[in-house]
This record gives structure tokens, sequence and C-alpha cells, in this order.
């Protein structure tokens, strides 16, 4: 299926590619699509987990200290001078924001990153700030950071919820009955915990990843119906249409400035769609994504690396399930 303006380039072919926070999801779904693509990439993993995955995937695994570790970014530069690697993917959202920052070193050292406008990127990471961007558009939830539980409750009904002003994966969500709940979080309310009324339903949520050129233009796009795992991940998931998603990223795309892969998280609530949040970055379900005709990880390689702009691919219908399942290292002994 060729989804992109030619299938190899002096740039891409053999590319030499770092995926970080190659032991989670998102990591080591980045690492199997980009072999799924077929194409002659050298992959390395990294992770601070020495006993994962994260080696199955990859041609050679680094381990990594912390992302937050003073020598991580020396580190970096000394495995990506050893490996020549041509791109770093982040697979952790710790390192989009950490890299983000440190532009200039990674830059001036020489090595290229793959990862949405900064201006995104900042304003992700604190979801009020980001409610206060879209907060005249339909799309946006309700949102308050002051009052007493008496006035969220008049306000929102009850339950509402209280959520991290940072974070993902719907990690840190709490549903608020009583004054009794609500007590028991109220030194983080407004710090670091935001109201909102409980939006649509589980069955009515959708993730849509969406492929922005530099003009933030809507390349490519695929949007999944899905049901979400205790930790917060796509567990099912299959291709849906979603009424008004065409309007509704045209006027992301015109308010946020996105470029590169960027995730949108919606609900339905009587007919029309509710943002959830935004990932400017892959997300979890991207090795799904893949597996219906949605190589996002090979897009963003030949984006970054040789400026081609995906086309919109033929997406497959079917039912993506994820389940637990063992990898056995023959060579390994301990862990």
């Amino acid at each position: 299926m060729n989804h992109l303006k030619k299938q190899t380039t002096p740039e891409t072919d053999g590319a030499r590619v770092l995926v970080t926070g190659a032991s989670g999801v998102i990591g080591y779904g980045i690492l199997k699509s980009l072999r799924a693509a077929g194409c002659n990439y050298f992959l390395i993993g990294t992770s601070i987990h020495r006993d994962s995955v994260a080696p199955a995937f990859c041609d050679v695994f680094e381990p990594a200290p912390p992302t937050t570790d003073p020598v991580y970014f020396d580190w970096l530069e000394t495995v990506c001078r050893r490996h020549r690697v041509d791109l770093i993917i982040p697979g952790i959202e710790i390192d989009v924001f950490a890299f983000n920052e440190q532009r200039d070193r990674l830059a001036g050292a020489g090595l290229k990153v793959l990862l949405n406008t900064s201006g995104l990127i900042n304003l992700c990471r604190d979801k009020w700030e980001f409610f206060q961007v879209i907060q005249e558009s339909p799309l946006a939830i309700p949102t308050r950071i002051s009052g007493s539980f008496e006035e969220l409750a008049d306000h929102f009904g009850r339950p509402f919820i209280l959520k991290p002003r940072r974070g993902s994966a719907s990690k840190g969500l709490e549903y608020i009955h009583s004054a009794q709940d609500f007590n028991l979080y109220s030194a983080e309310f407004g710090a670091n915990l935001m109201a909102q009324p409980v939006t649509g339903s589980p069955d009515q949520e959708y993730t849509v990843a969406g492929f922005f050129d530099e003009a933030n233009h809507l390349t490519a796009t695929i949007t999944l119906r899905r049901t979400l795992s205790a930790e917060g991940f796509t567990e099912k998931a299959h291709p849906a249409e979603l009424p008004g998603l065409s309007e509704a990223l045209s006027f992301l795309a015109a308010k946020l400035h996105p470029v590169g892969p960027t995730n949108f998280q919606f609900r339905r609530e009587n007919g029309q769609l509710k943002l959830l949040e935004v990932n400017p970055r892959i997300s979890s379900a991207t090795s799904v994504r893949t597996a219906f005709g949605y190589n996002e990880a090979e897009m963003s390689v030949r984006f970054a690396l040789a400026g081609e702009v995906p086309l919109q691919p033929e997406i497959r219908p079917g039912l993506a399930i994820r389940y637990a399942e063992e990898k056995i290292f023959y060579d390994r002994f301990d862990f």
C-alpha cells in the first residue's frame, strides 16, 4: 500500500532511527511499525528498564538513564554518535517535553528529533491553559479550577470529575459523588487538579491521528472508535467515521498550528464532538493504526528526513483487540 510520494529516497533508505521509551506501548509500537514498513531501517531502542521486552523490537538496545538525570543528554549524544543516528523519535511524553526544552542543544549537536511545534507542546503540558485557548469553541468541555463542592456540583451535576492538569492516558481521574469525595482532593484542586462534567460515555470515545505539513494542513488521518484499558491505553478499536470531524480538525489546526503526527481524543455527547485532549506526538494506538494501513512512524521518518508529505492511505476495516503475550529470550537468564 503506497501512501507516500515515493517508495524509497536516499535520505530514508537504511535510515538509523532511535526510539526512546522502547519498553512502553508507544515506544515498541513505533519500532514494530517501522519494522512493518519493510524498509531497511536500523532501529535503536532505549529504556530505563533493562529487563523489558524492548530488545525484541530493535536491532540494538541501549539502557538509558532517566530523562531527568543531569547526565541524560550527554548520554544521548554519545549513543547517537556511536550508532550514527539519523532521527530520534520520543516514545514517552516526558521525553517530548524534555526534548522540546533542549531543542537548541540537540540541534547544535547535529541531532534531528521528531517534534511537533514548540508552542503546541508547551500548551499541552497544562490542560487548564489548553482549555483557555479553545474555551469559546463548542468542542471545549466546561472546566473550572476554583469553587466549592456545592458550586461545582450545581454547575456540572453529580458525579463530576477531577482531572490532573498535567498527564495523559486518563491517569489520576477521579469521579466525585459527594463532599467527602471532594475533600480528599481539595488541597490539590486548582493547582494540580481541575473539575469537569462527565462527558459522553466510554462507548462513544474516539482517538484520531492526524498528520500535518509545515503549513499546518492535514494531509492524512485515521479515526478509531475505542475502549480503554485500566491503564488508560487503547484496548479495543476499529476504524470509524466521525460526523463533524473534518470541521473540528480544521478549527484545531488553525488554532493550534500542529506539524507532523498529532493525536486528538474525542467523545460524542448529544451528537456533538467534545475534545478530551490533544497529544502533540505519536500516541499509544500507533501499532493498531499501522495494522489498519496508517503507519505514522514511517510517515514521520520520511517527513523528517526527506521532507515527504504523506498522502491519505486506504484504511482497512477490522477490529483490533489487545491481549497479554510473552516474549522468550533464550540468551538471557535473569532479570
